[in-house]
């Protein structure tokens, strides 16, 4: 069956309530490497702006040895406490029917994978594309787009942070910012995506090419 569109979803802050693990968990491996950047959550979530990686660069991280310390903190992280936003499951259902979704994020392909797999999602999936591949966002857009034939004006990536909807911006594929994540509305209604979208049956509409806006709200 050919898919009509190309769903690309973020994982942490979209499917994943995964904030106060996640932001714990960097701040140990920045104390770490001896840059201590993030003190609070909102130093956290400010690293969303823009790309992940390049904002802790241009924090002064080193990035080789931040990825070091990853790869010795991060698998005593008691992942099993990360549960999935409500409401999900049947939209991933609905949505796997007629469309292609993917995962594109920061986090690590494994770990997305083995939590896919506990909230029952990763059958909707057709692959995860994550810190292993690529750090960019917009090349992981690029790279998915080219592999799926799916032309930009029905390619939909589908994130939580003002970072999100600038690599969207910059890949050419409409941007979906959802509400429950980790950016507020108002931070995420300033970086001007094309849907603002305030719960998962949302998708479904974007999906139909459909608007309702007690759901979501098209970009003027």
């Amino acid at each position: 069956m050919v898919k009509d569109k190309l769903f690309l979803f973020d994982f942490d802050g979209v499917l994943a309530d995964s904030l106060d693990i996640y932001s714990e968990a960097v701040m140990r491996c920045l104390e770490r490497i001896g840059t201590p950047i993030v003190k609070s959550r909102e130093d956290y979530l400010a690293l969303f702006e823009g790309n992940l990686y390049e904002s802790m660069a241009a924090r002064g991280v080193n990035l080789t040895e931040y990825a070091r310390a990853a790869r010795e903190i991060m698998p005593g992280i008691d992942f099993g406490s990360i549960k999935p936003f409500d409401g999900l499951l049947p939209v991933l259902a609905s949505l796997s029917r007629d469309h292609c979704l993917v995962v594109i994020s920061s986090n690590a392909s494994k770990t997305i994978g083995r939590m896919l797999a506990r909230f029952g999602f990763d059958s909707y999936f057709e692959e995860i594309l994550g810190a292993d591949f690529l750090t960019s966002k917009k090349e992981k857009i690029d790279h998915a787009r080219a592999k799926y034939g799916i032309p930009a004006q029905r390619t939909f990536y589908i994130g939580d942070t003002a970072g999100d909807i600038r690599e969207a911006r910059a890949a050419g594929v409409r941007s979906v910012a959802v509400t429950w994540g980790w950016h507020d509305r108002e931070r995420l209604a300033a970086s001007r995506p094309d849907f603002l979208v305030n719960e998962p049956e949302g998708l479904i509409r974007i999906g139909k090419g459909m608007a309702a806006s007690e759901v979501l709200t098209q970009k003027p």
